[in-house]
């Protein structure tokens, strides 16, 4: 009995250590591969990099340390902002898959050439996928030109 309990116990710890160390979970908003990695990135819009985000329609790729696995797309919108993870939400992840701003207008997959609307995430036709880029929340100071991305 004793030793029944201790395999017992032993495989239920592995499983989930298995499951907590595993950073893909099942999402329904992208495929269940999709990284799964924090994102705490905070931008100072009064920096001349971050420039183009105070203009409707500008849009920028971060790289920064916290900005998931590939970065993002950030792009403005009018008052609100849009942040992309750069990891195509619909192919495993692999060499060819980090999506790409094109023509100020698309975001491209390299991989398939699936295409979204820059400005809203929305399938362009012929998408090979009807799921959006994976985006993020964010908080906004117009005050202090503070975008704060978080997940």
């Amino acid at each position: 009995m004793k030793k029944t309990f201790s395999i017992l116990c032993i495989s239920t710890i592995l499983i989930f250590s298995n499951l907590t160390i595993n950073s893909c979970g099942s999402r329904e908003d992208t495929v269940s591969c999709f990284p799964n990695n924090p994102i705490n990135v905070t931008l100072n819009l009064n920096l001349p990099a971050y420039n183009n985000l105070n203009y409707d329609g500008g849009w920028i790729y971060v790289n920064e340390q916290q900005s998931g696995t590939r970065g993002l797309i950030i792009v403005r919108a009018g008052d609100l902002f849009k942040a992309y993870d750069r990891n195509a939400p619909h192919i495993c992840p692999d060499a060819n898959t980090t999506l790409e701003v094109k023509d100020n207008i698309s975001i491209l997959c390299p991989k398939d050439n699936t295409r979204w609307i820059l400005r809203t995430g929305q399938p362009e036709s012929g998408a090979k996928t009807s799921l959006p880029p994976k985006t993020y929340p964010f908080n906004y100071d117009p005050a202090t030109k503070n975008l704060n991305i978080y997940y």
